[in-house]
């Protein structure tokens, strides 16, 4: 099936209205033509039956034609003038009529008008399927445009986001080639290596659960991931009112773990602070031999005297102008 485009389509529908538009007017012309034959004839038949049957009979007479018909029908002599009234027959000959009923004139004209209603209503359908047909258009236009409009705002999430995912990339790798540079000794590089993966393996224990294969931490790292995945996919199954209950039994257990770790730190402070504090108490007592040091005395600084100054206010000034003005 072909499909047209809008201007396409437009211009089809502007050239049938504009055909069932000219038909229309040749219709309409058709019919004056008609009115005005059938006036014509009518006037004409008024004028012939107003003439005397003596301009007639003259006219006949003078013509050759008439005078050999009725020499050749009455068997008269070709010298003899035609003088007698009552052999004067007229001659003439019947002319041949379009409409010999009235009747016909008025079906003609009775079936005109219903191709003219017809084509009127045509031309109304026409340009009511136009109507719609924009109307249509217009409504997908705008629908296009929001989506347009949505889709580049997407552009622009994403553009972002590919920018700050780059730049993290570029960050890390930067760290990746100061670690790779020797700023951390190979023991080091280990122990933080163990570490890393302790925490991961302890990361995958809470999320995924326990495993009975052996698996590296890359492969626990990609575990982590695609549980993450998951979740963030199921979060928006989850009513809003089970997510709001579980959000805020996580954060109170957050306070609660925060709590805990800031109360053994505080601990631990502690316990250094009386160790080193015992220390002190059982270390040698060194005796000072001599004058303790001190510090160089400032000399004191000078105070220089200012000159009392006496601020007069808006109203005495008001007073002073009023009366040694």
């Amino acid at each position: 099936m072909h499909l047209f485009s809008f201007p396409e389509l437009q211009s089809q529908l502007g050239l049938q209205v504009h055909e069932k538009v000219t038909y229309a007017g040749r219709m309409k012309a058709k019919q004056a033509d008609l009115r005005r034959k059938l006036r014509e004839g009518l006037e004409e038949e008024d004028t012939a039956q107003q003439g005397g049957e003596e301009s007639r009979l003259a006219e006949l007479q003078n013509t050759p034609a008439w005078r050999a018909a009725l020499i050749k029908v009455f068997h008269l002599p070709r010298n003899k003038s035609v003088t007698c009234m009552w052999c004067l027959l007229p001659l003439q000959e019947n002319p041949e009529l379009y409409f010999r009923d009235p009747r016909q004139l008025l079906e003609l004209l009775t079936e005109l008008e219903e191709q003219n209603l017809s084509l009127i209503q045509n031309s109304r359908e026409t340009e009511d399927a136009q109507e719609e047909f924009r109307q249509v258009m217009d409504y997908n236009r705008k629908k296009m445009e929001v989506e347009t409009n949505q889709l580049t705002q997407q552009i622009d999430i994403m553009t972002h986001t590919i920018q700050r995912e780059r730049e993290r990339a570029a960050e890390l790798e930067l760290r990746a080639r100061l670690f790779n540079f020797g700023k951390y000794k190979s023991d080091d590089q280990e122990g933080m290596f163990d570490s890393l993966g302790v925490k991961v393996e302890e990361v995958y224990r809470g999320c995924v659960g326990d495993s009975e294969a052996n698996l590296s931490t890359l492969q626990m790292l990609k575990a982590i991931e695609s549980r993450l995945d998951e979740l963030l996919e199921n979060v928006e199954i989850v009513p809003k009112e089970r997510l709001v209950l579980a959000e805020r039994a996580k954060e109170k257990e957050r306070r609660f773990r925060l709590r805990d770790e800031k109360m053994h730190q505080d601990k631990q402070h502690q316990e250094e602070r009386l160790k080193r504090a015992l220390e002190r108490a059982q270390a040698d007592v060194k005796k000072t031999t001599g004058k303790k040091l001190m510090a160089r005395s400032q000399r004191p600084a000078r105070k220089l005297k200012t000159s009392q100054v006496y601020d007069i206010s808006d109203k005495e000034k008001e007073e002073q102008l009023y009366f040694f003005t």
